[in-house]
């Protein structure tokens, strides 16, 4: 319990805690929609961080974790009618098997060659989900409206589904944080600088990368099931959007790759910007293009993000910054 002293660990912990605590307080639906949304992509940013963030593998098929296990969580919800959050446990397991099943194969590929085969398996996922009639194939699924009884009416599984949302991001960040302290997180770090020198210096490299490849697989499959819970239907194109890997990927790399405060605030930074570019006239269809811009740009000018640039130029802030 030590490790959650530092001072680093909290910034991070209190924006999300404080800010759910807030919308609760406030019982606004329309703060509440958008508070979800932002949850969501912090969640999704902080999983993949894990893996991109302290190893250095780019991941640009994080999205078939939040479609594969969100349909299968889904499913148990509305055709086995569990509880939503044992349904949600089980997409986050189901995500976990599809990960070790992944990563059996593309984690012994590196650089490019690994980017370039998790864009292949997240088009392969959604071409599996069209065609395979358990999961609705093309229609996809829908739940009953009545389902929603169970939980007091629509508006308060709305309220639930928050509270489930905002609990999951918070482990999410203590799960980073962990891993990040732990010695498992130190030779993830290592991979990350030199692979080679890493597995030399008697780091488990397959090992270690698989083990980060489950965990930042697991919450995903979570988010999922509650995100199209709360939608009441999945369907594959909202599943398996490649945009969205791409989204969460700027996010990361917007707040600074490989710290705990950079998914936070990169995906607040970058949900902000986008619900700009999707009301305006002019940017509203080039969306995407616009994503690929700002992550050139980092990559180019900031390639710590907001978090580095922050320690670069202040200092004294370094021991709040983790």
């Amino acid at each position: 319990m030590n490790l959650f002293r530092q001072s680093g660990f909290w910034p991070s912990f209190l924006l999300i805690f404080l800010g759910g605590l807030a919308v609760l307080a406030l019982r606004q639906d329309t703060l509440r929609e958008t508070a979800f949304t932002v949850l969501m992509f912090i969640g999704l940013a902080s999983s993949l961080n894990i893996l991109m963030g302290y190893t250095g593998y780019v991941n640009f098929g994080h999205i078939v974790f939040f479609g594969l296990g969100g349909y299968f969580g889904f499913y148990l919800l509305s055709e086995l009618e569990w509880p939503l959050y044992l349904a949600a446990l089980g997409g986050g397991v189901l995500a976990m098997v599809i990960a070790f099943i992944i990563g059996a194969a593309v984690l012994r590929l590196r650089g490019a060659y690994f980017a370039l085969a998790t864009i292949g398996i997240n088009e392969a996922a959604r071409a599996f989900v069209t065609n395979f009639e358990p999961f609705g194939a093309s229609t996809g699924l829908s739940i009953n409206f009545s389902a929603y009884e169970r939980y007091g009416g629509a508006s308060q599984a709305l309220w639930l589904t928050f509270i489930l949302l905002w609990l999951v991001t918070l482990a999410v960040l203590v799960v980073s944080y962990l891993v990040k302290r732990s010695r498992f997180g130190l030779g993830l770090i290592a991979i990350r600088e030199d692979e080679d020198t890493a597995m030399v210096m008697g780091v488990k490299a397959p090992r270690d990368k698989t083990k980060a490849f489950l965990i930042s697989a697991f919450f995903p499959g979570l988010i999922g099931t509650l995100y199209f819970f709360k939608n009441g239907n999945v369907e594959p194109e909202d599943a398996f959007r490649f945009q969205m890997s791409l989204e969460v990927l700027v996010m990361v790399m917007l707040g600074g790759m490989g710290t705990l405060l950079g998914p936070v605030l990169g995906a607040f930074a970058y949900e902000r910007l986008r619900g700009y570019l999707l009301t305006s006239v002019i940017f509203k269809n080039l969306h995407l293009a616009t994503s690929g811009l700002i992550l050139l740009l980092i990559v180019l000018f900031v390639p710590g993000g907001g978090v580095g640039w922050l320690r670069k130029h202040f200092p004294g802030l370094r021991r709040w910054l983790e």
